[in-house]
């Protein structure tokens, strides 16, 4: 199957970004291997825990944690002879969403949840361990930035999922397409700066 790929592929990306942030404030090595755990695995803990499958995925799958602290040595690695380009964690990041939101819901969907709870669940997945990262890293989280298209990007990519799988769509075709959208909303907000509408609230007198 296709999932057990995409999985791995977030954990090892996700891991990435957590190495480039705990590395830009200055952690050692045992920061960054936190920060790069709780990102990479987050996520996926807090929708394993709700949604009461024990045990949780990186128990129960070993190769979860080894693609994650792979990740993280490649990345050190990198970076030790190379400068990382200014928007790599950005991209990363990205990726990352793309491929836990969609992830989390496709298991959510297998947990038999409705179509609103699994939406929630593939959001929760792709937000909540970039939430922790930037927390854990003192950084206000993506999430809470003005206008930031990022849990909307992934709203619109777990939306989408369900809707082409509710239309008979093959799920992993779905997937796929849900996973671009997020991609593609996430990184045009990365390049081209693209916001929500913020609303403007008058200040108490």
């Amino acid at each position: 199957m296709i999932r057990p790929v995409l999985e791995i592929a977030g954990i090892m990306v996700f891991a990435a970004s957590g190495v480039l942030s705990a590395g830009r404030k200055g952690m050692d090595l045992v920061g960054v291997a936190v920060i790069a755990v709780v990102t990479a695995l987050g996520g996926g803990t807090i929708r394993d825990v709700l949604l009461e499958r024990h045990p949780v995925s990186w128990i129960a799958h070993t190769s979860y944690l080894w693609a994650c602290l792979a990740a993280s040595l490649l990345t050190l690695l990198y970076v030790r002879f190379r400068e990382p380009p200014a928007r790599a964690l950005a991209v990363a990041d990205a990726l990352g969403l793309a491929l836990f939101t969609i992830g989390g819901a496709q298991i959510a969907q297998q947990a038999g949840v409705n179509g609103l709870i699994m939406v929630l669940m593939g959001v929760m997945t792709g937000t909540a361990g970039g939430v922790l990262r930037d927390v854990l890293s003192a950084e206000v989280p993506l999430i809470f930035r003005s206008g930031q298209l990022y849990a909307s990007a992934a709203l619109g990519g777990a939306v989408l999922y369900q809707l082409l799988d509710q239309l008979g769509v093959p799920r992993e075709a779905a997937g796929l397409a849900g996973m671009a959208l997020i991609a593609a909303l996430r990184l045009g907000a990365i390049v081209y700066d693209w916001r929500l509408p913020t609303p403007r609230l008058p200040n108490p007198s």
